[in-house]
């Protein structure tokens, strides 16, 4: 690896870092904010804040306005689907699961990403890591409890979630070089904030949120105007939302997915503090031990990809557009 890559990769690894500790804060938040707000009018709030954000500060800053033209809008709607779909599957778990549970189920994403690269970006793993990723998920099994009388159905929302964000992952890493980070942040934001706002337009009135499931009442419940403390809050959430993507989108573009995925990992000690500390929510055994296997397995990736000497592949950015 040359001195160019490496430092490259420590940047990745650095950004991976800042992105959890900025999804973290949105995961508390969301969660606080769930017993009050429909799932669509968080996210419309949060895109808003995201996207003066990046407009008036991040695409500045990374060389203007132009740099949104792409040659890869396909690739683009795809990324944008797939974190639409994430963010639907894995908030609606969170708000009605305990937040250490559902972010360790969420933490299948760096696991799938591993094994996705191997398949899309034809990224080399090896037994190592193949074991890593064996692991990881026996501890997703061990949280999730998959037998008669334990298991609750809204643990695969989370789990469907990780596939979303694992698909993204991936989509930006086979962007590779082609569009800068701002970029790559702007349209799934853009996504966001017109998917919210149709969504609120037509189930604002809160006509179709009279089903008993909790998951359905975040997602249709009625619009509710902000109370003025909880302004703050999506000001915040905004705010972390638009530096969080634009970090893990710097990651993902700079680095192999198989290296900077596991980093990702800082969320679940984090997961664990807000969860005690706002929600009295402290895991019980399994998840303990479920996300002590992730973990684990997170680290041997880590360490089988600082032992190897060859330089990391970039595939070649391809247009699909």
């Amino acid at each position: 690896m040359t001195q160019q890559q490496a430092s490259l990769s420590v940047l990745g690894v650095f950004a991976a870092i800042g992105a959890a500790v900025c999804f973290s804060i949105i995961d508390v938040i969301f969660k606080f904010l769930s017993g009050d707000y429909p799932l669509y009018q968080v996210v419309m709030l949060r895109s808003v804040v995201a996207m003066v954000v990046l407009l008036v500060l991040i695409i500045p800053l990374e060389g203007g306005y132009g740099i949104l033209r792409t040659r890869q809008p396909r690739l683009h709607l795809l990324r944008s689907l797939a974190v639409l779909f994430a963010n639907l599957c894995f908030f609606t778990g969170l708000a009605i699961m305990p937040m250490a549970e559902a972010v360790a189920i969420a933490f299948a994403t760096p696991l799938v990403v591993t094994s996705l690269s191997v398949l899309f970006l034809k990224e080399r793993v090896g037994p190592w890591r193949w074991t890593a990723v064996a692991i990881g998920f026996a501890g997703i099994l061990i949280i999730m409890r998959p037998g008669p009388g334990t298991f609750q159905p809204a643990a695969i929302l989370p789990f469907l979630g990780a596939c979303g964000y694992a698909t993204l992952h991936v989509l930006t890493r086979r962007a590779g070089g082609a569009d800068k980070a701002a970029t790559l942040s702007f349209y799934p934001t853009l996504g966001f904030l017109l998917v919210s706002t149709l969504v609120g337009l037509t189930t604002g009135d809160g006509r179709f949120a009279s089903s008993d499931n909790a998951g359905v009442q975040f997602i249709l419940r009625a619009w509710v105007w902000p109370e003025p403390q909880d302004w703050i809050l999506f000001l915040i959430v905004g705010l972390a939302g638009s530096i969080g993507g634009y970090l893990v989108s710097q990651a993902y573009r700079q680095c192999e997915a198989g290296l900077v995925a596991p980093f990702e990992y800082i969320a679940m000690p984090m997961a664990v503090i807000w969860g005690g500390l706002v929600f009295d929510e402290w895991p019980d055994g399994p998840v303990w031990i479920g996300s002590t296997l992730i973990i684990g397995a997170g680290l041997v990736s880590v360490w089988r990809e600082t032992r190897r000497s060859r330089p990391v592949p970039r595939p070649r950015p391809r247009s699909t557009g």
